[in-house]
Parts: C-alpha cells; sequence; structure tokens
C-alpha cells in the first residue's frame, strides 16, 4: 500500500511541476495558518500560473521545433538531437535493447532513484547549519530527465554498479541529490539580487554554466572598468552596461520595448533559417501551403514567438507571487532560511526582457557554428540543436550576465555557452554509447558538468566517486567562509541584508 500510494504521489505530483507547485503553496498556507479561502485561492493561482508559464513555453518550443529539426532532415544530417526529452527517451531505448553498459538494469529504478535524492535533498537543506545549504530542487520534469541521465553515465563510469541495484540507487542518489542542492543553491544570492529578494533560485538544467558565466561576466566588467579608470578621457563604453540602462538614440528606441526587439529580432532569425529550407520543403512537411505567402509566415512565426514569451512572463508573475508568499510558511517552521529551486523561465520577468532574446540569438549563432565544425571535421557523432537548451540555457545565461556584466556578457557567454553544448554533447554521447540511440540532454552542466563528473568516476573508480562527493559538499562551504556573518541573511532577510551591505 505505501509503495503505491508514493508511486501514485512521484507520477502525478512529484514529476508534475504544477501540481509539485500547487502542494509547497498549500503546504506554506497551511503552516500560516492563512483562511481556507485564501489558501484554495493561493493554491489554485499558483497552478494555474505554471500552466500559463507552460502553455508560453510550449508556444516558444512549437515555434522553434520543426525548424531546427528541419535543418537536419532537408541537409541530410542524420545526428544524436540534444534536447532533455530526447535524451530521457535514449536512455529508455538504451535500457530496453539490454545495452552492456546499463548491465540489464531496470529503467524504473530512475524514478526510485529521484525520489529518494529528493528527500535526500530535502535532508541537505534541513542540516544547514553544517551543510551551508539553503534551496529546494522542485522542478520535477527536470528531475526525471536528470535521473535518466545520471543513471546512464554513473553506470558507464562506476562498472561495479550493474551487479548490485541497492548500490546503484545509493551511490546515485547522493550525487544527484549533492547536485541539485548544491547546484540551486550557487545561485540563491545571483537571483536575489536579480529579482531584488523574490525569495527562489533557478534550479533547472544550466545552474553551473549560469553561475560560471555570470560569476566571469562581473569580471570582465571590473576588468574593463579598471582599465578606462586609467583612461579618464575615454568615454563609458556600452557594452559594460545593463541592457536596460543603454539609452538608444533616435528611431532606435523601439528595442527598448521587449515585444519590438522580439518580434524584429525572431524575424530576422527565422528569416534566415527559412530561407534556408526553402518554402517548398516547408509545404511538403506541412508546415505552410503553397498558394500562402511565405513572407507572412515568417511574419507569423516572429511574432508568434513574441507572443508566447509574454504568456510566459504573465504565468511568471503570477505563480511567483504565491510561491513566494507560500515558502515563508514552510522556511519559518520545516525547512528555516530555505528557498524553493523553481524553472528556470521564472527569471525572464527580471531584468531586462532583451537579455532574453539577446542570449538566445547569442548561443543558437554558438551552437550553429560548432555544428559546422562538427560536419567539416567529420565528427563521429553529429548534433541536431535541440531547442530547449539553446532557448533556455542561453536565454537564463543572457540574463543573469546582463544583470553582473552589461550586454558584453549578456552576448559572449551565451555564445560560449552553444559552443560548450554542441562540443561537449558530441564528446560525451559517442564515449558512453548515447548518441547511437539518437538523443542526450545537451544543457550545460550535462555537457560540462557531468562529462567531467563521467572522466573522474571512470579513470578513478570509487576514489573518483568520492571526489566528485567532496567536491560537491566544499562549494557551499567555500560560499559560506567568504561571508559567513552575512550567507544566511540573503535568504532569511533580504532587505536587512541590503541595509547591512550598503547595497540600498
Amino acid at each position: 500500500m505505501l509503495l503505491t500510494a508514493w508511486t501514485f504521489f512521484v507520477n502525478n505530483v512529484l514529476t508534475q511541476p504544477a501540481y509539485m507547485i500547487g502542494l509547497i503553496v498549500l503546504i506554506g498556507y497551511l503552516l500560516l495558518r492563512e483562511p481556507w479561502y485564501e489558501t484554495l485561492g493561493g493554491t489554485l493561482k499558483a497552478i494555474v500560473g505554471y500552466l500559463i508559464l507552460s502553455t508560453g513555453s510550449g508556444g516558444l518550443t512549437n515555434a522553434v521545433k520543426p525548424i531546427l529539426y528541419g535543418l537536419g532532415e532537408r541537409f541530410g544530417i542524420q545526428a544524436a538531437i540534444i534536447d532533455p526529452y530526447n535524451g530521457q527517451n535514449a536512455v529508455q531505448a538504451g535500457v530496453e535493447a539490454n545495452d552492456p553498459i546499463v548491465g540489464g538494469q531496470a529503467f524504473s529504478q530512475v524514478m526510485l532513484l529521484m525520489a529518494i535524492a529528493f528527500v535526500l535533498n530535502l535532508l541537505l537543506v534541513r542540516l544547514s547549519k553544517i551543510t551551508k545549504l539553503r534551496a529546494v530542487f522542485t522542478t520535477g520534469n527536470v528531475q526525471i530527465q536528470q535521473a535518466s541521465t545520471a543513471f546512464w553515465l554513473m553506470l558507464f563510469a562506476l562498472p561495479a554498479l550493474r551487479s548490485n541495484s541497492v548500490l546503484t540507487l545509493i551511490c546515485m542518489s547522493i550525487v544527484l541529490s549533492l547536485y541539485w542542492a548544491v547546484g540551486s543553491n550557487l545561485l540563491v544570492r545571483y537571483t536575489q539580487e536579480l529579482t531584488d529578494g523574490a525569495g527562489f533560485t533557478v534550479a533547472h538544467q544550466q545552474i553551473f554554466g549560469t553561475y560560471i558565466s555570470a560569476t566571469l561576466a562581473e569580471k570582465l566588467k571590473k576588468h574593463d572598468e579598471k582599465k578606462a579608470a586609467n583612461n579618464p578621457n575615454k568615454k563609458e563604453s556600452i557594452w559594460n552596461k545593463s541592457i536596460e540602462d543603454i539609452e538608444l538614440p533616435g528611431w532606435t528606441q523601439m528595442f527598448n520595448d521587449n515585444m519590438v526587439c522580439t518580434s524584429i529580432l525572431m524575424l530576422i532569425f527565422f528569416g534566415i533559417l527559412l530561407a534556408l529550407l526553402g518554402k517548398p520543403y516547408l509545404v511538403s512537411i506541412g508546415e505552410t501551403k503553397e498558394g500562402a505567402s511565405f513572407f507572412f509566415y515568417i511574419l507569423g512565426k516572429s511574432l508568434g514567438f513574441a507572443a508566447s514569451l509574454a504568456i510566459l512572463q504573465l504565468g511568471v508573475r503570477t505563480m511567483v507571487a504565491e510561491l513566494t508568499h507560500a515558502f515563508k510558511g514552510i522556511s519559518d517552521k520545516v525547512l528555516p532560511g530555505a528557498v524553493p529551486g523553481v524553472d528556470c523561465a521564472v527569471t525572464f520577468s527580471f531584468g531586462s526582457p532583451n537579455a532574453v532574446t539577446i542570449g538566445f540569438i547569442a548561443g543558437a549563432i554558438g551552437e550553429i557554428i560548432a555544428i559546422l565544425c562538427l560536419v567539416i571535421f567529420k565528427s563521429p557523432t553529429l548534433i541536431i540543436a535541440g531547442f530547449i537548451p539553446m532557448f533556455f540555457d542561453n536565454a537564463v545565461i543572457g540574463v543573469f550576465c546582463n544583470n553582473r556584466g552589461g550586454l558584453k556578457g549578456a552576448i559572449l557567454f551565451p555564445f560560449i555557452s552553444g559552443l560548450l553544448q554542441v562540443f561537449g554533447s558530441a564528446l560525451i554521447a559517442t564515449w558512453v554509447g548515447l548518441a547511437q540511440y539518437g538523443g542526450y540532454l545537451g544543457m550545460w552542466d550535462w555537457a560540462v558538468v557531468w562529462p567531467i563528473f563521467t572522466v573522474v568516476m571512470k579513470f578513478l573508480g570509487w576514489a573518483g566517486f568520492a571526489l566528485v562527493v567532496i567536491f560537491l559538499l566544499l562549494i557551499p562551504q567555500l560560499q559560506y567562509r567568504k561571508d559567513p556573518e552575512h550567507y544566511f541573511l540573503e535568504t532569511e532577510d533580504w532587505e536587512e541584508y541590503k541595509r547591512q551591505k550598503g547595497l540600498e
């Protein structure tokens, strides 16, 4: 009975972000002892807000996915697709084929792995005074994708796990729970600064990548400012300004409007890609009709993209207000000083909206250049860019880098991200054997961080496993040592944190 109840919860709540967010808000309101009608209203608004966000995300994906897949088919490229859902399906296909890497392990273990890792994440945060961890990873759909890929990578790296399912679950749960807790904890202060204390952090597929990129963007800005200080006659460069602070002259001021900027930039971006595909091909796959105007088809795609982004941002505003209020009850009563880690798309309503579009396009250019390099140098595994890594990784990195490093960071680091996504995914998918099943997760952390973990564990064995665990445990300790006086104040009282740090 307990197993049946737990399976029902995992399948219908834990892996369904809208209902997981709704459950968190419900518990938070109950702990705050709010009236029943406010509890019901807040829970429903949080769920609906996430569903609106998902509708916007789906619109973005549907606008671009046929184009990206079409480029691969149109030019005869047979390759692995970097996409979280394709990555999950590739693992399942490998397990069902009884691939020697997984040694007959059942894919159903992935669900149990995810559940145990989530409980360990809660425990790590509950022991925050020891672990220095403050973030609960709540993005269920992302967790199941990551659990699937981690399942494959760790069985590849540590063959001894293939003959012992209990040991498999223990080892994988430790590494995965630490990755969730540590990665989302890395972005606590950066997210609080971006949102002015909204009370959440990011829990997605690029948490290490976003932290590293934003940190380097800030260092690059400070380096440029130091050089400029030595030359007082030199005019301040717009490259180090945040996008929202750049004053555009004359007619170019229309780009200050997010919808206008997104529509125009996507019109150019879609125009180039769709021109490469050609109208006859698009007609053949049912994307448009023979007698329809090709220009208006492209225009509709571009404006639809801008509309989906606006819908996504509406969902964010609806959900965040309820989640922030409700989680205060949880952090006060159950997990002191904790914040929820949520979908990265939530950040798109903060900072400069144009950073989303600029980060996306810069990352897309990086991916396209990297794919061309794979073709030119005849890589054994070619990569087809999936929309989710292309947009959500690079747009998020663009938002954070703009906030900390200005326009230069918002362009440079998403571009570098695009290169790393393709090159890193091609290397790891080929090495571990997932390329033959047509897909790999492919987002920043899984193209860079997890391949490094896999290499360390593969060549050092159990010593490598221990090194990965120690590395993850050390990160929050080092964060804490940088500012022990204010570390927990970042989540407990943001206004007081700002006052003491002189940030008001």
